[in-house]
């Protein structure tokens, strides 16, 4: 027998930590950000005014899918007069890869089950950050369209990432462009000759929030200059960043690595290695350093780093980076999925939802990319500051 519980307090989603775990390691959708780890450390920090409600279905008492969901209120993000679900960990904190985690053995008797629920509840459901092409959000979208909803789905980024199986670090080296290659080997000789030059690698909780401490530092001295940075702004952001690091540290997940030059602190990158993948999340570097080219030694160290250990995959996760384009070659599409129910109530989410794009996307044609950047830093303190 098929049931669904609605998760919609702290209690009970912390309760469901050792199976929901055990399931995502048996999901297709299986990464960081969707481990239990990373959402409720999400919730706990971020959320804002949201309101749990996260879908566990179970066949006769066994946990075989979960919908990691919130109910978002009304105005609270991107200005929607009207109540809709989102996934857990959406907004700025930089989730990837959202889904519906659903196990191998009983996910396909689970989704309908939760499409019909979701049918009867009659929602708008805006699900972002989910991988283009096949994923357990396409699939629910597909199930929601036969019961006469509609769907429009949006890109929603690239994600560049590199394949590490059976390389070295030469051979990965060798398949770069020759003259990011050659960039590369010289700045790096350039400071092993000239500098007392120290590569950290920190992963115990003993270093964990020194180590984080001086990577947030050395961020926001890097967009400093260029009118900051929304990744580390917010005191709800740094509190976010202290607790999802030191549930990972626990994990042995957690990557933060620290180039030393003459005993300071020159660059740093904060990532994470779980399962086969490496996720590199953000980096930073001294302003004063930046003529040594202390971010491009820092990537390619802890590229090394991540195939010295092991991994098979090096995700650079969202961005449009130039830099990112020189490393990997390869890249995922990312898109947003928006579901609207037939209804009188349908039609008036999706013509609002409509609307509100495109007044978006006619002010960043108009504005400058620093000034909209800016103020949706602004945006995102001044929620900060709500009840």
């Amino acid at each position: 027998m098929i049931s669904i519980e609605v998760i919609d307090t702290e209690r009970r989603l912390f309760d469901l930590r050792s199976e929901w775990s055990r399931l995502l390691e048996e999901s297709p959708s299986d990464c960081v950000f969707l481990t239990w780890e990373w959402l409720s450390s999400w919730w706990l920090h971020v959320a804002r005014r949201r309101r749990l409600f996260v879908l566990a279905v179970r066949r006769d008492g066994e946990l075989t899918a979960i919908a990691p969901l919130t109910v978002r209120r009304p105005g609270l993000t991107r200005g929607l007069p009207f109540t809709s679900l989102e996934f857990l960990g959406s907004g700025t904190v930089g989730s990837d890869y959202l889904d519906l985690i659903a196990g191998r053995r009983h996910g396909d008797e689970a989704l309908p089950a939760l499409a019909d629920f979701l049918a009867r509840a009659g929602w708008m459901l805006e699900l972002g950050q989910a991988r283009s092409g096949w994923s357990q959000a396409r699939r629910l979208a597909g199930l929601l369209e036969e019961r006469g909803w509609s769907a429009a789905a949006r890109p929603a980024g690239l994600c560049r990432y590199i394949p590490l199986s059976g390389h070295t670090f030469e051979s990965y080296l060798a398949t770069l462009g020759r003259e990011h290659r050659y960039n590369y080997g010289r700045r790096v000789r350039a400071l092993t000759r000239k500098h007392d030059l120290r590569f950290e690698t920190v992963t115990t909780e003993g270093h964990r929030r020194e180590a984080l401490r001086q990577l947030v530092a050395l961020h926001n001295a890097r967009w400093a200059q260029r009118g900051g940075s929304n990744a580390f702004h917010a005191h709800s952001l740094l509190a976010f960043h202290e607790e999802i690091s030191r549930l990972a540290c626990e994990r042995g997940w957690l990557r933060v690595f620290l180039l030393w030059l003459d005993g300071r602190p020159a660059a740093g990158l904060y990532g994470f290695r779980y399962g086969r993948v490496f996720y590199f999340y953000q980096s930073g570097f001294d302003p004063r350093c930046a003529r040594h080219s202390v971010g491009l030694v820092t990537m390619g160290l802890a590229i090394r780093a991540a195939i010295e250990e092991g991994a098979e995959e090096f995700d650079m996760l969202q961005g449009v980076e130039g830099y990112k384009a020189r490393w990997a070659r390869e890249a995922r599409a990312l898109q947003s999925i928006d579901l609207y129910p037939p209804s009188v109530r349908g039609l008036i989410y999706r013509s609002s939802a409509g609307a509100i794009r495109a007044a978006r996307g006619a002010a960043r044609r108009v504005l400058p990319g620093t000034l909209v950047a800016r103020l949706a830093a602004g945006r995102d303190w001044a929620r900060e500051a709500l009840p």
